[in-house]
């Protein structure tokens, strides 16, 4: 059986067609809505733009966000004290 299908989803008031894994329906309409709806709001504050300008914008914000969560969640250091925890229980348990 084949999971994927065709949806539309219009983002800055254009159409787009996409072939989705029908799993990740829901997850891609959000997706499309919050960009919409984040583009409303820039729509609100600047009304001298067009939807390229727009675009640009969330495209800039989403990408801060990802950058942050990523600084946020760094695995190095985890995976730094990790090690140290386990030569530590190491030393211990050859003692």
């Amino acid at each position: 059986m084949n999971d994927v299908f065709r949806i539309n989803v219009s983002i800055c008031d254009r159409n787009y067609p996409i072939d989705i894994n029908r799993n990740d329906e829901e997850k891609i309409r959000k997706a499309a809505k919050k960009i919409n709806d984040t583009i409303a709001q820039y729509r609100q504050k600047y009304n001298n733009k067009d939807g390229q300008d727009f675009l640009a914008m969330v495209a800039l914000q989403f990408s801060t966000q990802v950058v942050e969560s990523e600084e946020h969640f760094e695995v190095q250091p985890v995976i730094d004290e990790l090690a140290k925890l386990d030569s530590q229980l190491s030393d211990l348990l050859n003692d």
